[in-house]
């Protein structure tokens, strides 16, 4: 079983990094471009195991990819323009956003096609998509709501109206994909969450209208819109970016500076909480590509973090790195108060289980009840002892919240799976030890 050792914080650092590209971006350019009836690029464009499953599953469904050492390019077969087998498998791997994307784009498929996924997706809700895409006349079979799928679509998609409550960004863009499928208008009230769909969809032209509404927004799409050509330089990951960015605020006498970040509002609910926590981020060359906000981060380490009662508005925009926030919370001089946090038990692994789980191991008092999580911060935390940390499911973000509470906190650490990194960081120990990590 691969596995990483360590046994020594990191030292003072003043550095500068460049993150790969963004991988909500990567796999919804990826869906898009093979609707399109033109060859798309895109540079930078993140090449995980995730992103990679959805370049396979295109292919299956006869769309030519292909990757060189700078770009990568899609020769869209435009919009219900697949082919493919009868019973086509395709695997999903362990992206919850290739899975349920790519079921909005098959609801016009004319044969039976099989979505199935590795043992931590095999696990998740599906129901969630499934329910609302079968309105559009497709047919679908879960197994008791969960993968593997079987799908077949319709020649006559009808447009739905569809009310998205949970706030998930995975149901409400597998149900804009679809509606691109109808002759009508589909009319969508969804709870607020990533907006990275709806970007590319105005990008692109298409027929969409937002309006907002508290904290909903009501979205309607026209569909049998002909998707121009989508080229796209995709900017670094701000859920990648995190890891460093908390590393230096929880850091002795370290800057570091992250270049060309997506700054997308419905994903920096981190910025806004280690703000309030007390950790100075600065934005430097701030500007809008294609509708996203890009900009370079500067971090400096953090003398004193603030206890933080942590408003629920923010969970949606930050609901990726709680894991590593209740790190800080951890070092913080006082309690701090996490809430509605269930839906992290449903994503790759019990996410909030386990950030209890991993505060445990640092010795810090921790309160887990209804989605709730109570925090006793310690601000003179040091770990002297052995820590294994196994059976996490493969979740990368379980993986590298480990590797940094690691080089934060001390310890002598032996964490398992370190292959788990390449769902969506294949160079993360790479960019560890640029800022000087000991990782055996």
């Amino acid at each position: 079983m691969s596995q990483v050792k360590i046994y020594e914080k990191i030292k003072n650092f003043n550095k500068s990094l460049t993150i790969e590209g963004d991988k909500s971006l990567s796999i919804r350019w990826a869906l898009l471009s093979s609707q399109s009836s033109s060859k798309c690029k895109s540079y930078n464009l993140l090449l995980s195991e995730d992103v990679i499953s959805t370049l396979n599953c295109l292919k299956k469904l006869g769309v030519k990819v292909k990757i060189q050492k700078n770009y990568c390019e899609i020769h869209g077969v435009g919009l219900n323009g697949f082919k493919y087998k009868k019973n086509l498998i395709l695997n999903a791997g362990n992206s919850g956003t290739l899975g349920r994307l790519i079921m909005g784009l098959l609801v016009h498929s004319k044969k039976n096609i099989i979505i199935k996924g590795d043992k931590s997706l095999s696990n998740r809700d599906f129901l969630r998509v499934a329910s609302p895409l079968k309105k559009f006349g497709a047919k679908i079979l879960t197994n008791s709501g969960k993968l593997p799928v079987k799908i077949k679509g319709t020649d006559k998609a009808t447009p739905i109206e569809y009310n998205e409550t949970r706030g998930s960004a995975q149901c409400k863009s597998s149900v804009m994909l679809a509606a691109l499928n109808t002759n009508g208008e589909t009319i969508i009230k969804a709870k607020k969450s990533r907006n990275h769909s709806e970007l590319l969809f105005e990008h692109l032209n298409l027929p969409i209208k937002i309006k907002k509404e508290g904290n909903y927004d009501l979205i309607k799409i026209k569909g049998k819109s002909k998707i121009p050509q989508l080229n796209y330089k995709i900017p670094s990951d701000i859920s990648s970016s995190a890891f460093f960015i908390v590393l230096t605020a929880l850091s002795k006498n370290s800057k570091l500076r992250i270049k060309n970040v997506n700054i997308n509002s419905s994903r920096t609910g981190i910025l806004n909480i280690l703000k309030m926590m007390g950790v100075k981020i600065i934005k430097r060359n701030i500007r809008s590509y294609k509708g996203e906000k890009i900009a370079d981060l500067i971090i400096k380490s953090t003398k004193e973090l603030k206890p933080i009662d942590c408003p629920i508005k923010l969970n949606s925009a930050a609901i990726d790195e709680f894991l590593l926030i209740f790190l800080l919370a951890a070092k913080a001089r006082g309690i701090s108060y996490f809430k509605n946090l269930s839906e992290l038990n449903h994503k790759e692994s019990p996410r909030l289980k386990w950030g209890s789980k991993i505060l445990n191991e640092l010795g810090i008092k921790n309160i887990v009840k209804n989605g709730n999580i109570k925090i006793f911060g310690n601000p003179k935390i040091t770990v002297n002892k052995k820590i294994i940390i196994k059976n996490f499911m493969k979740d990368h973000r379980v993986f590298m919240t480990c590797v940094v509470a690691a080089l934060s906190f001390g310890g002598a650490w032996l964490i398992n799976n370190k292959e788990s990194v390449n769902t969506s960081f294949p160079t993360f120990l790479k960019k560890m030890r640029e800022l000087g990590a000991k990782i055996m």
